[in-house]
């Protein structure tokens, strides 16, 4: 008879009895399903869905928490997944169920290992080889302690002497022992960095926050690293993964505020570029040098900018002095050439030259600075020959109007009508050259291989038709010798 009888009016305890069979059923079926979600679990695990896996071991658990077996199973898919922390607890769990196998404690030993944990892994492996002392996995794995010891020690003396090459290589060979030490990928990290290895120190970040759950420090890190490279848009994914770990993290907020601004200021320069806005381009450029006063890197970008678009906006010297401040903090080929273009609309040809050579020596097959190369030496041979901009006084820049205007005021200034004896011969030649002048600059096509370093009108280019002043401009000859001039 069930003790809680005596306490129960006949109704009642009929009710108990349904009850009672009720809950007979619902552990019989649950069982069940812990059964169907171990098998399924397994089918996926053999089949390398592992996360599929995971949810069905997270089931199992539920139903059957007592069970060592689906723990150490699920153990076994944290760790395929790589989460560690959550697959030692799991072996804990085991340990704590049954002390006595030994699968699980060889198992928690190698994760230590891995971890670079060498206490914890030695009292694992050891516990394993008194059980079973020819266990070959447990023997190999414990005479890597003591060589993973020695080497974790002398990384540290080369860190600290300042050897970070050596630093380097000695981690990266524990790391193959224990590639799971989230404390020896950020040692290296920190080496990388004082070696200018940036990227690499990245990397190893990154992995301190797969390894470590809710690594706010790790994403910090990364925000920094890539910010001192410049890349602000980066920079703001990861301290954005810092705060919603911690959404008022006291450097990641901070951080975040700055990066944001940045991030857009740099977004305005690049659309002001496509969109071919120079003052804009000129305008949020600066924004980021007043918003960003040290990080050499940061600068460097909108440096960069700044020689582009005052380039463009026909601002020479500007485009010179932003173009000579990016290139002393690095020396990047597009620049090279941008600065080479401000110096061939200054005519100055030959630093042109080695500005183009320059940027080929750090990428031989840059193709824009083989053609500005060729072009620039073409501009150098033409410019001891006719300068049709320098004829006019006007820049290479200058408009059809502004051409044709600069003609006009330089014809009516050289007339010959207006000068007598050798000084009329002197005009009469003067006359010729702007008349020529006018002739290629106002053609678009003469003046797109004027530009190139062709002249159209010269005889001996086979491009050249040769210059007839004559063609449009008519010289009446009377006495005294005069000139009628019909501006065209």
């Amino acid at each position: 008879m069930n003790f809680l009888q005596p306490f129960f009016p006949k109704a009642s305890w009929l009710i108990l009895l349904v009850w009672d069979s009720l809950i007979d059923v619902s552990e019989s079926t649950t069982q069940a399903e812990v059964n169907k979600h171990l098998e399924m679990g397994r089918d996926l695990l053999s089949r390398g869905q592992f996360q599929d896996a995971l949810s069905h071991y997270h089931a199992a658990v539920e139903g059957d928490p007592s069970n060592y077996l689906t723990y150490f199973k699920r153990a076994t898919v944290y760790l395929a997944l790589g989460k560690a922390k959550f697959g030692l607890m799991d072996l804990d769990k085991v340990m704590e169920l049954k002390p006595d196998f030994t699968s699980a404690r060889l198992q928690r030993g190698l994760v230590h290992l891995k971890q670079a944990q060498l206490d914890k892994a030695s009292i694992d492996l050891l516990d394993v080889l008194d059980v079973d002392p020819g266990n070959e996995e447990a023997l190999i794995a414990h005479d890597r302690i003591s060589l993973a010891q020695r080497d974790i020690n002398a990384a540290y003396s080369y860190r600290d002497h300042g050897d970070y090459e050596n630093a380097v290589k000695t981690i990266s060979k524990v790391l193959e022992i224990c590639p799971w030490a989230s404390d020896l990928r950020e040692l290296r990290a920190e080496c990388y960095v004082a070696l200018g290895d940036t990227m690499s120190a990245i990397s190893d970040i990154r992995s301190t926050t797969k390894l470590q759950a809710d690594n706010t420090a790790g994403f910090y890190k990364l925000a920094l690293l890539y910010y001192q490279l410049g890349e602000a848009e980066e920079s703001l994914r990861e301290v954005r993964e810092c705060l919603k770990l911690d959404p008022e993290h006291k450097d990641c907020f901070p951080h975040y505020k700055k990066v944001k601004k940045v991030d857009k200021q740099m977004h305005d320069v690049q659309n002001a570029i496509n969109n071919k806005d120079w003052s804009a381009c000129v305008d949020s450029a600066s924004k980021i040098l007043k918003t960003e006063p040290s990080v050499p890197m940061v600068r460097f970008h909108a440096k960069e900018k700044l020689c582009h678009c005052y380039l463009h906006s026909d601002q020479t010297s500007l485009a010179l002095e932003n173009c000579r401040d990016a290139l002393e903090i690095s020396k990047e080929p597009n620049i090279l050439c941008d600065r080479a273009e401000a110096y061939i609309n200054s005519e100055m040809f030959d630093d042109a030259i080695h500005d183009y050579q320059e940027a080929l020596e750090i990428d031989e097959n840059f193709q824009r600075a083989k053609e500005g190369l060729q072009r620039a030496q073409k501009l150098q041979k033409q410019a001891e020959r006719r300068d049709y901009y320098k004829i006019l006084g006007v820049r290479r820049t200058a408009t059809k109007q502004e051409i044709i205007k600069a003609y006009r005021k330089a014809a009516q200034k050289w007339h010959p009508d207006n000068f007598q004896g050798d000084e009329k011969k002197i005009a009469e030649k003067k006359f010729i050259d702007i008349a020529a002048a006018k002739e290629v600059l106002t053609d678009p096509e003469k003046r797109e291989k004027f530009d190139q370093g062709e002249d159209p009108l010269d005889p001996e280019s086979q491009q050249g038709q040769g210059f007839n002043p004559f063609q449009h401009h008519h010289f009446h000859h009377g006495s005294p010798f005069q000139f009628r001039f019909h501006f065209n």
